[in-house]
């Protein structure tokens, strides 16, 4: 199985917490941006059948209909047998047209920016939709067809109340869709937040919402299948999950990562560079202790954890001989079934400690 992620970088405003790539719209960039990104996938692809898609950003829904078919032709490069094709969107750049030609050129799974339900936090994030137009436009998505959209949501803002989280979540409730990611929100280097000193909030109340996040999301019917993402039974990212399965994947476009032939690779960031076509800005073949690493990092992300006979089958090697893995089984971090190793409940929100035991262990 292989995938493939492109990065669309241009947006009309950038978000006051957004430290991903990403430029002013310009259409002659866009049109120069979109030829290059054409003559790397030539260039690189090596025509593998690819079965997920996922079109992020920036924002790629602020492509217009012209810029989307031009878009749609380099996608055209790829041998398809598509399980899923996602697309992401910012609530105000949807419109009917552009919602009509994704879905008849094979894009079944929406990811909408959405981030916040209460105007105070979308003007602090620098959002520029409203509750209502979120509403209109998932009501839009689902008439012309889709039925697998995931929203994003960004908890633990500075001075946000767990009242107000929770209503966040109610009128999430109330849009019936099959997947939600939540953020706890990071201040980067380099974002409007950092610039401006916010401060995060208080560990204890982040514990508290990230509590309150799985148990309501639980009660309704979502399960929680990876760190930071719920989704209703059979709804699952199966992109996402690629990444933290640590399969193979394609990465096109500027600062996109790849992982082909156990190559982990990034591309620049600097637009100039990449419109010259020099598109990977470092890249690095890995041994085998570097791919286990890989594999409990992002394995251990999924709730289920990682499945024992498939970990024997990549490695050949029993996932239960590994000394980190027996010390956490011991003081109880890690637990066990028949089928799968995976860290405790109790630990979840904590994970990356646990985490940070596989870095540099000893197979």
């Amino acid at each position: 199985m292989k995938s493939v992620y492109i990065h669309i970088p241009f947006c009309s405003d950038i978000c006051s917490y957004c430290d991903f790539c990403k430029f002013y719209k310009n259409d002659e960039w866009i049109d120069k941006y979109l030829s290059i990104l054409e003559q790397e996938v030539i260039e690189l692809y090596k025509g593998e059948t690819i079965n997920t898609i996922y079109i992020g950003g920036g924002t790629p829904s602020i492509l217009d209909l012209n810029q989307l078919k031009k878009l749609f032709k380099i996608i055209n490069i790829f041998n398809k047998e598509i399980d899923e094709f996602t697309f992401e969107c910012n609530v105000e750049s949807i419109t009917k047209e552009k919602l009509e030609y994704l879905y008849n050129n094979g894009v079944d799974r929406l990811s909408i920016g959405v981030q916040s339900f209460n105007d105070k936090y979308l003007k602090y994030l620098n959002r520029h939709h409203t509750k209502e137009e979120v509403f209109e436009r998932i009501k839009l998505a689902k008439e012309i067809g889709f039925n697998n959209i995931n929203i994003d949501l960004i908890y633990a803002i500075e001075n946000e109340k767990l009242e107000e989280l929770e209503e966040d979540l109610n009128i999430f409730l109330e849009l019936d869709i099959t997947h939600i990611s939540t953020y706890s929100l990071i201040i980067e280097p380099n974002t409007k937040l950092y610039i401006g000193k916010t401060k995060e909030i208080e560990e204890e109340l982040d514990y508290e919402m990230y509590n309150l996040i799985c148990s309501k999301l639980k009660e309704n019917g979502y399960e929680h299948y990876e760190i930071s993402n719920f989704a209703k039974t059979n709804y699952e990212s199966k992109h996402n999950l690629v990444y933290w399965n640590n399969e193979e994947y394609y990465g096109f476009g500027i600062s996109a990562s790849g992982y082909i032939n156990n190559v982990r690779y990034t591309n620049t960031k600097s637009l100039n560079r990449y419109l010259k076509g020099e598109y990977v800005s470092e890249s690095h073949k890995l041994d085998k202790q570097e791919t286990i690493e890989n594999e409990f990092i992002l394995g251990l992300r999924k709730i289920e954890g990682i499945n024992k006979e498939k970990f024997f089958k990549k490695y050949n090697m029993h996932i239960n001989d590994i000394e980190v893995v027996k010390e956490l089984l011991k003081n109880r971090k890690l637990l066990e079934n028949k089928e799968n190793v995976y860290i405790n409940p109790k630990y979840i929100y904590t994970s990356n400690l646990v985490l940070e035991e596989f870095i540099n262990f000893a197979c």
